[in-house]
């Protein structure tokens, strides 16, 4: 369905790693640049035909690259990268501060819509495929309930804003669902669950030398939108500790709808879930899908800022319309 699509990564934590090691698994695209804040040279890219480049340099790529892929985190880093970078291309990203997404919409729509380009933004599982099951079973159930968990895992969004609390060194973030809360859900029972009746969050810190801890944990424990609505714990460790048991980047959750039909006499029961032993990893394949189909509906004209539910599923997918319809239907 067309030619290679070129890719650029901006930003090369490990979802940037985890996109490209997922572009060599989809065979019409080519990975161009890594675009970086840091020294390029100091970059280890595995593949040799990837250029590290500083991010100063990104306008140069203009015309040769289709589609950049936006690896930074939600806190800082991509209310300011996603609308600069719409300015000059086709963009996908995983903004994932669910309240702030209709604002981050807004400021990526102007700057797409104005330059011509195409922003799919919000990608990954949560915000992403979760999203997407949220809507798809209340549309066919709407008389129903559904309820989202996460976890076990380590969240990337929460342990990159565990990071930034001033006087933390480094830090990851564990999401806790409630298998009691579960079981209920999936008796039909619906029933009214608090935020912190579904959840637990567990912080693991490694705080600089000489910090007040008790700021620190205080500092996470009232976080806007990321914990002061959770049971949310902070354990301070040693770095030693960190890497020994905490280097895994494990996760995965559940979509469940409990809905009623006929009479309200049939409960009926839609569950998604996923189980990921590397959370980066399959956020950045999510991403590099939805490359493809900002890819393809730029070069249908519909430009502008773009969630998962503007995009219609089949343009995620390297085989053609007429290969789905004798395969897949």
């Amino acid at each position: 369905m067309g030619n290679t699509i070129r890719i650029g990564i901006v930003g090369y934590g490990n979802l940037g790693k985890g996109v490209l090691q997922a572009i060599e698994q989809n065979k019409d695209m080519q990975a161009v640049a890594v675009f970086t804040r840091r020294n390029p040279t100091d970059l280890h890219i595995d593949n040799s035909n990837v250029e590290a480049v500083h991010l100063s340099e990104l306008e140069k790529y203009k015309g040769k690259i289709d589609v950049m892929i936006l690896c930074g985190g939600s806190a800082t880093d991509l209310p300011e990268q996603g609308p600069s970078i719409a300015k000059l291309f086709n963009t996908v990203d995983s903004y994932d501060t669910h309240a702030e997404i209709p604002q981050y919409f807004a400021a990526v729509n102007e700057a797409a819509e104005a330059s011509g380009n195409t922003s799919v933004i919000s990608v990954g599982w949560d915000p992403g495929l979760f999203s997407l099951n949220r809507m798809l079973t209340e549309a066919v159930l709407p008389n129903g309930e559904t309820y989202t968990f996460w976890g076990k895992g380590l969240s990337q969004g929460h342990s990159d804003a565990v990071r930034r609390v001033d006087g933390v060194k480094a830090g990851v973030q564990y999401t806790l669902p409630n298998e009691s809360a579960m079981d209920r859900v999936r008796s039909g029972e619906n029933p009214t669950l608090e935020t912190a009746e579904k959840h637990k969050r567990k912080c693991y810190v490694v705080a600089e030398e000489g910090v007040d801890k008790a700021k620190i944990e205080h500092d996470i424990k009232t976080m806007p939108h990321y914990f002061v609505d959770y049971d949310t714990s902070v354990t301070f460790i040693t770095e030693e500790e960190l890497r020994e048991k905490h280097s895994k980047m494990p996760h995965g959750g559940f979509v469940i709808h409990s809905g009623k039909t006929g009479n309200d006499e049939h409960n009926q029961i839609i569950e998604f879930s996923l189980k990921l032993e590397s959370n980066p990893e399959f956020t950045a394949s999510v991403l590099v899908a939805y490359a493809r189909a900002a890819y393809r509906l730029n070069k249908e004209g519909q430009v502008g800022a773009k969630t998962l539910y503007d995009v219609p599923p089949g343009l995620l997918s390297q085989r053609t319309p007429e290969q789905l319809r004798k395969d897949y239907l």
